[in-house]
């Protein structure tokens, strides 16, 4: 559940109250440019409302318009004392001196209701607004910096950059490994195969520890366990006397008979008749031998350093960047900060032993594969030199693939 935005929504408020306020503010109706002129004051009731006639100073026309006079002025002034012949009266005025009304009557102080209620909205909008903002910044800003308080940008990347130097070292040994038990497994096969050649057929027994009848087996010239294998359930089972049941019985027995073979069968290694087959294997296992007891450890503790750091890593995903973080559900946050401190200790731990020089001159010497007749040469001579090293290997890399190896 992601973290619900108190403050964002508080300042969001303050800032719509705000505008509000400069808006009523705005519609607030100001004074227009006026300019004075004579009224001729046509009819005039005792609250001083009345009829007026004016000249209009810009288009030169008579106008007439309700107004409001001003009932306090001398009575000589009013209708009909002014000019008895008429019966009219007098006052001075207002005509607007601007925009679209130039030339209209305005009276002064006919606006103000509506301006003091613009002018008082917009204070009571202010009133409001300004706390919320107060409370909107400075709440967010409390709280970004508690959120921020996890970010760790440069642990977090010093733990990738070790992650990835764990990752390499053992890719580049799971790659010699593997070089190794391929340039292995055709000449285990070989031996295997030479071993069951000198097996007699008659030693098959089938699911119950009985023998079979292999005397029509050898007539047709299945002599040897290796025989059983090569001519397969089809073409035994078509030999007379055998049925497809019998003949699947005995290619299963040669094949249990084969992996117990090959659990013990021994690779023979010889510089003096090196074929490429040998030679390959030799090469293969030249890179892990170099490489030696450190180059092994220091892959197992690969191995188990990538296992601790992926959860931590995975959990500080928040405490890589500012953004993400304040991005981050609180929940999200509390595990990016518990896997911070949790990288904080692998990453003491690892400088402590050293274990990122260790990865990076393990993967260098796991990628120094020989290559061309100078590097096998190479590869023979040190393979003479100490050849308890490289069966030591062999049956170590052979093993964990599921078999032994001497």
């Amino acid at each position: 559940m992601g973290h619900r935005p108190l403050f964002r929504w508080v300042l969001a408020l303050g800032l719509l109250l705000v505008t509000g306020s400069a808006l009523a503010y705005a519609a607030a109706p100001e004074m227009p440019e006026v300019r004075q002129v004579g009224l001729t004051v046509l009819t005039e009731k005792p609250d001083g409302a009345c009829t007026v006639r004016w000249t209009d100073p810009y288009d030169h026309r008579e106008r007439e318009d309700t107004s409001s006079c001003d009932p306090d002025r001398d009575p000589v002034l009013k209708p009909p004392h002014f000019d008895p012949e008429t019966g009219y009266g007098y006052d001075s005025g207002w005509v607007v001196a601007e925009g679209s009304e130039k030339g209209e009557l305005y009276v002064l102080g006919q606006d103000d209701d509506v301006y003091d209620a613009r002018i008082a909205l917009s204070d009571r909008l202010i009133l409001f607004g300004l706390p919320l903002l107060t409370v909107g910044v400075v709440g967010g800003n409390v709280r970004a910096a508690v959120r921020l308080s996890g970010v760790r940008p440069g642990l977090v990347d010093r733990a990738w950059r070790l992650a990835g130097a764990a990752a390499a070292v053992e890719e580049d040994r799971t790659r010699a490994v593997e070089a190794v038990r391929e340039a292995w497994a055709p000449l285990r096969e070989e031996r295997v195969r030479e071993e069951l050649g000198r097996m007699p057929v008659a030693r098959l027994r089938d699911d119950e520890r009985r023998r079979f009848r292999t005397k029509e087996w050898e007539r047709a010239g299945v002599h040897t366990v290796r025989d059983v294998l090569d001519a397969g359930v089809w073409e035994l089972g078509g030999l007379p006397g055998v049925g497809r049941r019998t003949a699947e019985q005995a290619v299963a027995a040669a094949r249990r008979t084969a992996g117990a073979v090959g659990a013990d069968v021994v690779v023979r290694l010889s510089a003096d008749r090196p074929d490429p087959r040998a030679t390959a294997l030799v090469t293969a296992l030249y890179v892990l031998v170099a490489a030696g007891p450190e180059g092994r450890k220091a892959a197992e503790a690969a191995e188990a350093l990538s296992a601790r750091l992926e959860p931590l890593l995975a959990d500080a995903g928040p405490a890589s960047s500012r953004g993400a973080v304040l991005r981050a559900a609180p929940g999200d946050r509390r595990r990016a900060r518990s896997a911070v401190a949790g990288l904080r200790r692998q990453l003491a731990e690892a400088e402590r032993d050293g274990l990122d020089a260790r990865f990076g001159q393990t993967s260098v010497d796991l990628l120094r594969a020989p290559a061309g007749e100078l590097d096998a040469l190479s590869a023979w001579t040190d393979f003479e030199r100490r050849p308890r090293a490289y069966y030591d290997t062999l049956a170590e890399v052979t093993r964990d693939a599921g078999h032994a190896s001497a």
